[in-house]
């Protein structure tokens, strides 16, 4: 796509809509017969990755893996997600956050954690006193943290610092930060 090329050489703010139609190959028109805003086009390559993400949770389904296997699952797609296109990910994360959407848009994957609490406190695995909501909130809030310090390395800092970063956190919130004392 146009517009991501050029978010990935100039950066998103230095990208105008008559660029990206220049690039496509199209009258400025005809950008507007399907995005309105140059913000939605960081909206549509959200809704890709979400779809992607949707599709490999969904093929991980097939063996019966309890909440917390389900956790690291989707952590380790996400950094996949992430780790297979480093420097589109890089500019639409910039973007993403430039146009607002930590803001504004639903936040989905909270609600995909939240939904894996649900089923472990269905079963007996998770805690009863936890809100899968507020659970999954804090899980997007470390997700999305080290996704920021990740896309702030260089790329040869990057290589597995973020799948190692989600798994380590995943396991501290899972296992707790105290010692267990012996009386």
């Amino acid at each position: 796509m146009a517009a991501v090329e050029l978010f990935i050489e100039r950066g998103y703010d230095s990208t105008s809509i008559d660029e990206i139609a220049e690039r496509a190959d199209v009258a400025r028109g005809t950008f507007f017969n399907y995005f309105q805003r140059k913000e939605d086009i960081v909206s549509a390559w959200g809704d890709r990755r979400r779809a992607t993400l949707m599709t490999t949770l969904d093929e991980g389904k097939g063996y019966d893996a309890g909440p917390t296997a389900q956790l690291m699952q989707c952590m380790a797609a996400l950094a996949r997600l992430n780790q297979e296109e480093q420097e589109l990910t890089v500019a639409m994360l910039t973007a993403w956050v430039k146009a607002g959407r930590p803001i504004l848009e639903e936040p989905y994957v909270a609600d995909v954690f939240a939904e894996i609490v649900r089923g472990g406190i269905r079963q007996g695995e998770l805690s009863t006193e936890l809100s899968p909501e507020r659970i999954g909130n804090v899980l997007r809030d470390v997700y999305l943290g080290a996704l920021y310090r990740w896309a702030h390395h260089s790329a040869s800092d990057r290589a597995g610092s973020l799948a190692e970063e989600l798994q380590e956190v995943l396991k501290l919130l899972l296992n707790g930060m105290a010692t267990s004392r012996k009386p």
